[in-house]
C-alpha cells in the first residue's frame, strides 16, 4: 500500500486518535479508516486486513468490535477541528452518514 496517503491520513487523524485513551486504539484506528477509504471494493474487516500487512485480521476486528465507547473526546476532537478549520460565530457543523456508496440493491 502507498504510504504517502496513508502518513497523511494518520497526521490528520491524530487529534482524534489521541481522544481514544487507549493506546491499541490509536494505533487501530488509522488501520481501520485507511482501511474503509483506500483501494478496494469490500470493506469488512477481513479484506482490510488482508490488503494491510501492518495490521492482524484479529486485532482490526477487535477495534472495530469491542465494547462500548465513549463517544464524548471524539465528539469533543471533532467539534476543536471544526472549529479551527470552519469555524465562526455563525458556522454550522452539519454531519451526514448517508455518502458510502452500498454495493447491490438491499441495504445491509
Amino acid at each position: 500500500m502507498e504510504t504517502g496517503w496513508r502518513n497523511e491520513l494518520e497526521a490528520w487523524l491524530a487529534p482524534f486518535a489521541a481522544a481514544l485513551r487507549n493506546k491499541t486504539r490509536r494505533r487501530m484506528c488509522p488501520a481501520y479508516i485507511s482501511g474503509l477509504i483506500g483501494p478496494g471494493d469490500r470493506k469488512s474487516v477481513q479484506p482490510m486486513a488482508a490488503r494491510d500487512d501492518d495490521v492482524s485480521y484479529d486485532r482490526l476486528h477487535h477495534f472495530a468490535g469491542s465494547g462500548v465507547w465513549d463517544e464524548a473526546p471524539l465528539e469533543a476532537a471533532l467539534l476543536a477541528e471544526a472549529d479551527r478549520l470552519v469555524g465562526g460565530d455563525d458556522a454550522w457543523l452539519i454531519i451526514d452518514d448517508t455518502a458510502l456508496p452500498k454495493k447491490g440493491r438491499h441495504s445491509v
